[in-house]
């Protein structure tokens, strides 16, 4: 029950900050810097060790990603 409720404070606020901070070009960069923060990740780590909290933002935070239609 606490972490669900945990969860939802954390997509709601991770939310009203994306929805603060949405400028077109600033975003598409820091997506392009992102991306390749991961490629080069990939690269020097095969599997990463996800703790419990690594995966509740992750998942909130893919909860913001726009869904394919």
């Amino acid at each position: 029950m606490a972490a669900s409720l945990v969860y939802l404070l954390l997509r709601q606020i991770l939310q009203m900050l994306t929805q603060l901070a949405r400028d077109g070009g600033a975003k598409d960069v820091e997506l392009l810097v992102l991306r390749h923060q991961v490629a080069v990740r990939r690269r020097q780590v095969h599997r990463p060790d996800l703790q419990p909290a690594d995966r509740v933002v992750l998942a909130a935070l893919s909860r913001l990603l726009p869904r394919p239609q």
